[in-house]
């Protein structure tokens, strides 16, 4: 069956790209700030003996639960029919969950509330970015997703810091609350003023749509090794930031590990901010994908071989500053080559569903990949060596994508 395809999308304005962005910096914030400190201090509160493997659990939890809620949801954000848009209503129902599983997080007495309570707050997550990555694909036409992706990844860096210091500021009590009101007013501007295209044609069902969805890769070679290099370099990415405040703190033991960590989410800050909105608007530029994928993959690895060869404090700023470079130019630029090679545009959310799995499974389940590692394997320098050697292997993978340039 060939393809079929989308009507051209007239040119989006900054004001859209603005919104569109702002809603992103809520949703990066909520989770990250989380991941970095959050759920760090508070497992290592209630069962400090084990903090590493109880960290890698409550997020491989959300991991698993992304392999069927993904896929799911997208399938069912390309089905819905509301006054409210197909898309939109999908994300503000995902930001009310995320709400109100941020706050049962915070208020959770032991391990299994974490856990519970972030299940839900992720499951809030997934549904938001159904509708918000449909939506490039919907409303934005080629030349410009490159910028308009920028504004996805982008606000990823910035979030951490904002959600960091409204932590850092307020207090661990406060963080989650705070966290949630900052969702709030991040994604009301979006939510207010979002309008959804009429969709090209609605699948017939559900049960065909999820297996169409999952079966896509099979059928279309581009669409899987844009999976296999998302996956990969994702995952090489989380391996090197998900335990760097244990790192900051066990293995090179630095004075002030929260302060160092807010030092050198800065520096990650500026470098993937300039790498995004650059390695973007570059990519749009020249029609070039594929060559700026591979190259921030690249500099990821660097990242890593930086931390293995030289660990310490000033080593870390360095690969922060390279890691943050690669990974910011890498999101922008690889957004746009996956909106450029789904295989129907009747399933673009649910295609992008089997996409996100690529997003978000490797940030949940590297805590406990990494925890294995430290702890079994030989420490933090055997798991940046495999955070290097995995962002290696998804530069190949995008490599052998033929249908973008």
């Amino acid at each position: 069956m060939r393809p079929v395809a989308a009507p051209l999308a007239p040119s989006v304005g900054a004001a859209w790209t603005a919104r569109f962005g702002l809603v992103w910096l809520g949703l990066w914030a909520a989770q990250l700030a989380p991941v970095q400190l959050l759920l760090p201090l508070q497992l290592a509160d209630l069962d400090p003996a084990h903090k590493v493997r109880d960290f890698g659990l409550v997020n491989g939890l959300a991991g698993i639960a992304a392999l069927v809620a993904l896929p799911v949801f997208g399938a069912l954000c390309d089905r819905t029919r509301s006054p409210f848009g197909r898309r939109r209503v999908w994300v503000a129902a995902g930001v009310v969950v995320y709400v109100g599983g941020l706050l049962l997080t915070g208020a959770a007495d032991g391990v299994a509330g974490v856990a519970g309570g972030w299940l839900v707050a992720q499951l809030g997550m997934y549904a938001a970015m159904a509708g918000l990555t449909a939506t490039i694909a919907d409303q934005v036409p080629a030349e410009q997703r490159g910028a308009v992706s920028a504004a996805v990844y982008g606000p990823q860096a910035l979030g951490i810091v904002v959600g960091l210091v409204l932590v850092t500021g307020l207090g661990e009590d406060a963080g989650y609350p705070a966290l949630a009101v900052l969702l709030l007013l991040a994604a009301l501007p979006w939510l207010l003023r979002a309008r959804d295209t009429p969709a090209v044609a609605r699948p017939q069902s559900l049960a065909a749509a999820v297996r169409a969805t999952w079966a896509a890769p099979s059928r279309h070679p581009d669409y899987a090794w844009a999976f296999g290099g998302r996956l990969l370099v994702n995952l090489g990415n989380a391996l090197g930031t998900t335990y760097l405040l244990y790192f900051l703190t066990d293995g090179l033991r630095v004075a002030d590990p929260e302060g160092s960590l807010l030092v050198l989410t800065v520096v990650y800050l500026l470098a993937t901010v300039a790498a995004t909105w650059g390695g973007g608007l570059l990519s749009d530029r020249t029609g070039r994908r594929r060559v700026f994928v591979a190259g921030a993959a690249v500099l990821q690895a660097l990242a890593c071989a930086v931390l293995v060869a030289v660990p310490s404090w000033p080593s870390a700023l360095v690969a922060g500053l390279l890691l943050g470079a690669g990974y910011g130019a890498y999101t922008s630029v690889d957004q746009a080559l996956v909106t450029q090679v789904l295989p129907d545009a009747r399933t673009v959310a649910g295609d992008l569903g089997v996409m996100n799995v690529a997003v978000v499974v490797p940030q949940a389940l590297a805590p406990l990949l990494a925890s294995l590692v430290i702890a079994e394997l030989g420490g933090y320098d055997v798991l940046f060596a495999l955070a290097g050697v995995v962002s290696v292997l998804g530069a190949l993978s995008v490599a052998r994508i033929r249908t973008v340039r």
